[in-house]
């Protein structure tokens, strides 16, 4: 049985502390290299609640320090940049980098990145299906047919990696985007703040459901739970503190909630929930820390990771996990 992978965000706000630097960021993610962690990712926001430093520019600026680890958007907003900037962009970064990329693509739950470009809100969603048709096409060399929205004809990127990106769909699991997914995408991102691990493995199930209607092996298809926010401390009062003052306010979510479903708390909280994940499937968790980015990922690494195992799928009613 293959264990849970773990990879990690990078932490581009600001949430009390202050902003890495680009040294920082380096650092940050040689670390987590150098501890195992097998993939690193950058969340888009143009505007948000606090300081956001863009996700692109920034996994550009780490890549020389990742190795062979995988660089991952999760997710990046294609109808707030423009489908064909960002696979331009996507595949640039594709080409320089020393491991694999994965495009993650969603349509964004924020108004405000969409007005700050022009865009109706309202139109995210068809244009995101657009948007994800054309990428994924873009990246894999391939002619795109023209959208309502997007013209895609007689359009070639060059250069192409050799090794074409990955599209994968970040969705909080409903049927209708599950079987868009299933038909366009190769590699699903699911919310850790916006899902448990019952309900992360009945939207898997119906997921290979959807997989095996298209005619897809649902063994072969990938999955990583993300924005895992962490934080591991020996004192309760301290992560109360840090999800009440910090993280509920910003993300306009009750704080037990919040507590409950991440990785926030005591080394054994946090090895439980993991093991829950462990349990109902999923292939990767992805780490933010929430303060002291290098120190937590350490401290995992030391008190969490090591008792975090996989056992055979129980009553959550998952398949076997991808790869075992």
């Amino acid at each position: 049985m293959v264990a849970m992978d773990f990879g990690v965000h990078l932490p581009l706000a600001d949430l009390g502390q202050r902003l890495l630097g680009a040294r920082d960021l380096r650092v940050y993610t040689a670390t987590a290299a150098r501890l195992g962690f097998d993939m690193v990712s950058a969340n888009d926001h143009l505007v948000w609640r606090r300081p956001w430093l863009d996700g692109l520019t920034c996994l550009a600026a780490v890549s020389g320090s990742a190795g062979s680890m995988t660089l991952a958007t999760s997710v990046a907003l294609p109808a707030v940049r423009h489908p064909v900037v960002l696979a331009k962009a996507i595949a640039s970064l594709s080409v320089l980098s020393e491991g694999p990329v994965i495009a993650g693509l969603g349509p964004g739950s924020s108004a405000a990145d969409y007005a700050a470009v022009g865009l109706p809100y309202t139109q995210r969603w068809a244009r995101f299906d657009e948007c994800l048709r054309l990428v994924r096409a873009l990246l894999r060399g391939e002619e795109p047919d023209d959208g309502h929205y997007y013209r895609g004809a007689e359009l070639r990127l060059d250069p192409l990696p050799s090794l074409p990106p990955q599209v994968w769909f970040g969705s909080w699991g409903s049927e209708l985007r599950l079987r868009r997914m299933a038909g366009a995408a190769d590699g699903w991102l699911a919310s850790a703040y916006n899902t448990t691990p019952e309900h992360f493995a009945d939207a898997r199930s119906r997921l290979d459901e959807q997989l095996r209607a298209e005619g897809r092996d649902p063994t072969t298809y990938p999955d990583a739970i993300a924005t895992a926010w962490m934080y591991v401390t020996h004192e309760h009062a301290q992560a109360v503190r840090l999800v009440s003052e910090t993280l509920a306010p910003l993300l306009g979510r009750d704080p037990g909630e919040l507590l409950a479903q991440l990785p926030i708390g005591t080394p054994e909280h946090c090895v439980e929930l993991l093991d829950a994940y462990a349990e109902a499937g999923a292939n990767r968790i992805l780490l933010w820390p929430i303060q002291d980015p290098i120190h937590q990922l350490e401290v995992f690494s030391e008190e969490v990771r090591p008792h975090i195992y996989q056992t055979s799928p129980t009553s959550l009613g998952h398949v076997s996990p991808r790869g075992c």
